[in-house]
């Protein structure tokens, strides 16, 4: 993966990150199920009318829709709701990356090499020891609910990269669609009409001020630029290499809500958060080329760049999209 790659997925760990916070404080007006309606139908609609439907099988973009925008986020949003502290759920939904490294070696045949392998242990043990100095306070459920949203994502993970669309943003935006209309009947069934109005009709208090700016930042920068952007990087690389700087998330989310929120940071986070990007780095660098044919030249006489390998995955003649 070239450094600007990295420094991209990277960006997309902050944003996603600070995300965290931004959720945190909207459920302090809105019920989970639907905020997360709330959510899509602000990115769905001005999709609908003025982006073209991406070029791709439909269930590919339906299946994305339900585990990227609608599992994964019934599950966050349920757990928060229910007691999952901020920091500790930006930790917990990054266990999709083994999620997903696991569905991309068995759903798109990506082989998984010996440095990614290594990586990705590396930074799971770094997730292992910050999840071991916050469990304490969480209880099981919030926890297993996170858990479920991260294997929702790693679903949504695999069917964005089948789909392999020539305009990633449009894939995106496209998949807003699917969520809303389940969510509103699942918060209609579950939360209530009577809890649903008192929520609108209190949206533009000032007391919903912070609620509305952190779904701005969700809508705006944590769906439309974040999401976007990592959809864009898992059309030219396997899953197995993009999904693991997911795990720098938490590093992020910790320090935000530490900040913002007052949660407690201690010496065993710093360590883990210093586990988890040294793993990525790790697993997500070129290894030095050993000896081979040389390959041809270019027109303009340099020798391209190799596009059979990113990382330590190989990639196969089904999923390479380079």
């Amino acid at each position: 993966m070239p450094l600007h790659h990295k420094l991209l997925a990277t960006l997309v760990a902050l944003i996603w990150g600070i995300n965290f916070v931004a959720i945190h404080v909207s459920l302090t007006h809105f019920p989970p199920f639907l905020l997360v309606a709330i959510r899509f139908t602000l990115i769905a609609i001005p999709t609908i009318l003025f982006v073209p439907r991406p070029r791709v099988p439909v269930r590919w973009l339906v299946g994305y829709g339900l585990g990227f925008g609608t599992l994964q986020f019934l599950f966050l949003y349920w757990g928060m709701a229910t007691g999952m502290p901020a920091g500790l759920a930006s930790l917990v939904l990054q266990s999709s990356a083994p999620f997903t490294v696991l569905l991309g070696a068995v759903l798109l045949r990506e082989r998984v090499g010996r440095r990614a392998v290594i990586g990705t242990l590396v930074a799971m043990a770094g997730l292992a020891v910050v999840g071991w100095s916050r469990t304490g306070g969480a209880a099981l459920v919030p926890f297993l609910l996170t858990l479920a949203g991260a294997l929702g994502w790693a679903f949504g993970n695999i069917c964005s990269r089948r789909a392999g669309a020539p305009r990633p943003l449009h894939l995106t935006l496209w998949m807003s669609v699917v969520p809303p209309v389940p969510m509103l009947a699942l918060s209609l069934v579950t939360e209530g009409p009577d809890r649903i109005v008192r929520s609108l009709a209190g949206a533009l208090s000032m007391d919903a001020a912070g609620a509305l700016a952190g779904l701005a930042y969700t809508v705006i920068l944590g769906t439309v630029v974040g999401s976007g952007i990592w959809t864009w990087l898992l059309t030219r690389h396997p899953a197995g290499v993009v999904s693991p700087f997911s795990m720098l998330v938490p590093g992020f989310g910790i320090v935000a809500s530490w900040i913002t929120l007052g949660e407690r940071i201690t010496a065993a986070e710093v360590v883990g958060a210093a586990l988890v990007a040294a793993g990525v780095v790790f697993g997500a660098a070129r290894p030095a080329r050993t000896a081979a044919a040389p390959d041809r030249p270019s027109p303009d006489g340099r020798t391209p760049e190799p596009v059979t390998a990113a990382g330590d995955v190989l990639i196969t003649d089904e999923v390479s999209r380079n």
